[in-house]
């Protein structure tokens, strides 16, 4: 969870009337979240990553306000017109597509707003932005730079300029070789032979995203203006950040700007703190909660989470949510928020009405008795991800890339999708336990998801020893298809990952149901291993 420091001193300067330390200290956490220490007047509160808005002093205040009942409802926030505009360039459309940008007046930065700046941004980059890869935020000293802007893709050796931290030029491809968070991203661009970029009308480079801003418009105690820019690959998280950005700022007395953004012929402007509304029903919060609880209730406890709330008159609540509540998706996010105004404390604590046992499911008993097979012929059992990687499941096994079931949002590359075979993870299990003696001897009965995305039950060995060898494992796989009562038919196979003449094939009813052999060295080495390997898999569905 993301840890927020705050000195308690700023906290009730920003809140705008005083709480005590201690009361503080033991009610806030109720909003979603957990104490984790203090030092004086600093303060350390570990919030749940569903709240991003709750990332920085400036949100915590904002939603202390109401939770307190000092100003309950919907927060909002006066936003003026600019002439500030930005133009999306179609090179960029396949690179990085989304972009958003907001102006900030009447900024004093003191070093308590640079502070929490900084941490809102680094923190929004990591749960938000998944590591900067769906969201990457600039703020920049708005004086040194003319509007109007372009977010554009460029040759990374056509450009030069000097990043942050840095006093010396360099060209967008030294940056990635060169910068400590060049160096750190560079992972993000892989594959564009182009580079996004965002210039002003004099070509001053304003930002490189999603890696570094330019030196040019570094933010200093002195700044009075600020720019924002946040680009990305999802349009609604890059809008969720930037609302929460320039919301904190406004919580510091700075003055919005809308900006406009000009994006294939269409023209949008942002920030847009117009407040989302949803449906919700007096009976389901009472059915989901197991309450009582009337409309009036619901609607105040709704009101301490600092959202807008009409009663229909008919058990239906319109609920205006706040433009930087990225939570709340789903009717039962506002239900949790009726439970949170209400005080999870306050729930009666009950024994259960009755005593149930649990059974196991249909075909558990069959694999349990694989397990104890293996284990019976010296192999450790292991658990490993379900998530993997295209590179591990295919590159490393020397076969070509297929399609596979891939998550939309991962949180980094080598876990992006769902494994269609267990050796690739017990061989990088292998790989960690490099240093331990051999022989090592290890299995696993899990799950992998086909191409058509339907769940099968492998399983899989794997020997590593100087002396492993193919007639070794032959008999492996004759005992396990013995002992399931079953005849095995081998015929020969021809597979990347093992050695050609040292591999088979496992039949049942003339279809193949698995595989075995000695790795080929290739394979061996593309998972950073030393020595000769056996391996078998097997469609532990079949053997039944």
């Amino acid at each position: 969870m993301p840890l927020v420091t705050f000195n308690y001193q700023d906290f009730i300067q920003l809140l705008g009337h005083h709480i005590p330390k201690q009361t503080l200290i033991d009610r806030l956490p109720m909003i979603g979240g957990d104490f984790s220490h203090m030092n004086g007047d600093e303060i350390n509160i570990e919030f749940f990553p569903n709240r991003p808005d709750l990332t920085s002093v400036e949100g915590i205040a904002r939603a202390s306000r109401a939770f307190f009942g000092f100003r309950t409802g919907l927060q909002t926030y006066e936003t003026m017109t600019s002439d500030v505009t930005l133009t999306v360039d179609a090179s960029v459309k396949k690179i990085r597509p989304f972009v958003t940008t907001a102006f900030v007046k009447n900024i004093t930065m003191t070093d308590e707003l640079i502070t929490s700046l900084m941490g809102l941004q680094e923190k929004l980059h990591v749960g938000l932005g998944r590591n900067r890869k769906k969201v990457a935020i600039g703020v920049h000293n708005a004086e040194p730079v003319t509007p109007p802007f372009v977010y554009k893709a460029v040759d990374p050796d056509s450009v030069s300029f000097v990043p942050l931290a840095k006093d010396e030029t360099m060209t967008m491809r030294e940056i990635l070789k060169k910068h400590e968070k060049g160096m750190d991203y560079a992972y993000l661009l892989d594959g564009f032979d182009k580079y996004p970029l965002i210039v002003d009308a004099n070509h001053n480079v304003l930002s490189f995203p999603p890696i570094i801003n330019g030196s040019l418009t570094e933010v200093t105690p002195y700044t009075k203006e600020i720019f924002i820019d946040v680009t990305g690959t999802d349009r609604k998280a890059i809008n969720y950040a930037l609302n929460i950005v320039t919301s904190a700022l406004a919580e510091r007395g700075g003055k919005i700007y809308q900006t406009v953004v000009f994006d294939e012929g269409k023209k949008i402007i942002s920030p847009d703190f117009t407040p989302v509304q949803r449906k919700l029903s007096h009976a389901s919060v009472n059915r989901i909660l197991g309450t009582g609880f009337t409309g009036k209730e619901i609607i105040m406890y709704l009101e301490k989470m600092g959202h807008h709330v009409v009663d229909t008159g008919d058990g239906t609540l319109l609920v205006d949510i706040a433009a930087w509540r990225s939570d709340i998706l789903h009717e039962v996010d506002l239900v949790e928020d009726v439970a949170v105004g209400y005080g999870f404390d306050q729930f009666e604590t009950d024994f259960p009405k009755s005593l149930t046992f649990g059974g196991r499911l249909p075909g558990q008993t069959f694999f349990d008795g694989l397990r104890l097979l293996m284990i019976g012929l010296g192999f450790n059992e292991v658990t490993t991800f379900v998530i993997s990687n295209k590179d591990d499941e295919f590159v490393r096994m020397g076969l070509e890339k297929r399609t596979m079931v891939e998550i939309e949002n991962p949180i980094g590359e080598e876990y992006s999708g769902l494994r269609m075979s267990l050796l690739p993870s017990l061989l990088k299990l292998l790989r960690e336990n490099r240093h331990h003696p051999l022989p090592q001897q290890i299995f696993e009965v899990g799950a992998v998801v086909d191409e058509s995305a339907k769940n099968r039950n492998h399983l899989a060995g794997l020997k590593i020893d100087a002396k492993a060898n193919f007639t070794e494992c032959k008999s492996l796989v004759e005992t396990v298809m013995r002992e399931c009562g079953e005849k095995p038919v081998i015929k020969e196979k021809t597979h990347a990952a093992f050695i050609e003449g040292r591999c088979a094939a496992v039949l049942k009813k003339e279809k193949e149901i698995g595989v075995f052999g000695e790795l080929h060295p290739k394979t061996i080495q593309a998972f950073h291993l030393e020595h000769p390997v056996i391996a078998f898999e097997l469609v532990a569905d079949r053997l039944k």
